[in-house]
Parts: C-alpha cells; structure tokens; sequence
C-alpha cells in the first residue's frame, strides 16, 4: 500500500462528497474530484453542493479538482460513483494509480452482465492495488452534517483495513475493518433487495409484524447466499448487513424503500428508474445465480419476480406465508 497518505474521492455525488467532507475535517489531506467543472467550481467558491447536499456547509480544509490527475499523488482513492460505472473509472484511472494504492469501493451493487462483485471487477483492472470496499447504514446528509455514523471497511487484510479505518475515519463517523469483503458486499448489494420488500410490505398495509419477519428471514437467506459464494454469513449480522437493512428498510429516505412502497401500493414500477434502484437490479441477479447453486432464497425470488410482474403482491404473500414450516 502507497505510503501517501492524500486521499482522493472520485465522484462528487451526494455520498462521495459526503465522505471527502467528513475525511478532510478530521484533518486528512483530501481532494474530492468531479466530473462537472462547473460544480466543482461553485463548491469551492460557496462550500456548498446545493444540488447532492443542500443547506450543508463543506469543511473549509476540502480542495476540489474537475482533473482526473488529481488521483496521481493520493495513497488512498475513493471510488464513489455508481456500481455500474465503476469498471469504466477503473479504466480510465489505471495510469495515474500508482502500485500499492488503495482503492476503495464506496458502491453497493453487482456488475450489470457479468454478475461480479465489484473488487474482481477491479482486481481485474486495477492489478498491483489493493482493494477495499466501504458499506454499511450511513446516508450521506447524515455524514455530511456530523451525525454519528458507523460503517464497515473491508480489505484484503486486517492490517490494511485499520489503516484506511484510521485515515477515514473521524469524531463522528466510525469505520470498522473487516478481512470478508464478499460477505461485505453481498450485505451491501442485497440488503437493497430486501429494503424494497420491506416496501413492499409497507405500501401493501401489512403491518409492523409482517416487516420485522421479513428482515428476520430475509437475513437467514442473505447469510446462506454470502455463504455460498465463500463469505462468512456471520458478516450479515453486523453493520454491512443488518445495519444497513435496518436504516434502508425503515427509513423513507432510501430510494429501494420508497421504490418498495410504490411497488405495494400501485403494483407496478411505472415511473421509476431501475438504474436509480440498486436492488431492482440485484434482485434479478441474485435470484439467477441463488437457482444456479441451489440456495434456498423466497424472498428474493418474489421481489425479482414482482419487479419483472410475473407475480403480484398478494400471491407472493400467500406463497411464503404457506412454505413448509421448518426449523429456524
């Protein structure tokens, strides 16, 4: 790993600014670079990103840059834009990495097509880095703004996931390092999954009881899955998994939730952008590959299948209501 310790957030979202602030108020040396050099412009000019994170002032020690050579000298980069851009970053940043720097995913999602997790997708490009990955319950307003916030870290070894948590880190927000970046992730992309069945529940009116059996049980497949692919199912229990299904499953701040809701309510997705609903996507990719290795997963079958309107709500209910009881 660089010994550099300047770090540099690319993508100027809502999440990836939140975590540059966060990063440079806790005293790093941090560059946060964005495509848009009129945006970039004005956030150094007012300390503010009106459009990702309105009425949040930005730490006065935050620099900016709309050039992607400002990667050149950082020790540690944060991939902040979308799951699905992130190959095509990769890529374009390749040159400018040097060996040894650390590479840090701060998506929740699986590759469109190919159905990888994103660190093969980077190992695959980014060889000679070291790759990590950040998930966890933390919505960006609520980084951005110092409201205590703990997330999960996970690197390739303890040693280098305490020196990110370390660099990243700050009075308010708490990162926790990790060695199973698969159960990481997969907690991460599927959590989604289960948030917009949460909705569903909710817009379908059924009740309190209902949500908490489903995130129950919806754990119990999440953590066989991770499994599966040679994560510890343990993982889902912690803040990747649990905590974040909890913040995304209750909160109407999380697009999966609201998604979810429509979905209970209207019965139909009309309207909404599966490229803005993360677990849209992974549903169906979960439930392809959870047949492929024979993993046990209704729930997630039922929310692909209602997404894709093979199934309406009422007739998904009945069928998990009347599975063959089992043990827990």
């Amino acid at each position: 790993m660089s010994v550099s310790r300047r770090i540099a957030v690319v993508g100027a979202g809502a999440f990836g600014t939140a975590l540059a602030s966060v990063a440079a108020a806790s005293g790093g040396d941090v560059v946060l670079i964005g495509r848009a050099a009129d945006i970039v412009e004005t956030m150094r000019l007012s300390r503010r990103h009106e459009k990702a994170l309105p009425g949040i002032d930005l730490p006065h020690e935050l620099t900016y840059s709309a050039d992607i050579e400002a990667v050149r000298e950082a020790g540690i980069v944060l991939f902040a834009m979308p799951s699905q851009a992130q190959r095509e970053a990769a890529r374009v940043l390749a040159p400018l990495l040097a060996p040894g720097t650390a590479v840090v995913i701060c998506a929740k999602g699986i590759e469109k097509g190919t159905g990888r997790l994103l660190t093969d997708v980077l190992e695959e490009e980014l060889p000679g880095r070291e790759i990590a990955v950040l998930s966890g319950p933390g919505f960006a307003a609520d980084i951005a703004k110092g409201l205590p916030t703990a997330m999960v870290i996970a690197a390739r070894t303890i040693e280098i996931g305490a020196v990110l948590a370390q660099a990243l880190s700050g009075p308010t927000f708490r990162l926790y390092p990790s060695t199973d970046r698969i159960g990481v992730q997969l907690g991460g992309a599927l959590k989604n999954v289960l948030a917009i069945a949460c909705g569903i529940i909710e817009g379908a009116q059924l009740g309190d009881s209902a949500r908490a059996a489903l995130i129950s049980r919806g754990l119990a497949e999440l953590s066989r899955f991770v499994e599966g692919h040679g994560g510890e199912g343990v993982t889902v229990m912690g803040l990747s998994g649990l905590g974040d299904l909890v913040l995304t499953g209750t909160s109407h701040q999380s697009r999966n939730l609201r998604f979810g809701i429509a979905l209970g309510r209207e019965g139909t997705a009309a309207g909404w952008s599966g490229d803005l609903v993360e677990g849209a996507f992974a549903a169906s990719v979960a439930s392809g590959v959870a047949a492929k290795k024979g993993i046990d997963m209704p729930i997630t079958d039922a929310v692909a299948r209602i997404i894709e309107g093979t199934l309406d709500v009422k007739t998904a209910i009945g069928q998990l209501m009347t599975r063959p009881i089992t043990q827990e």
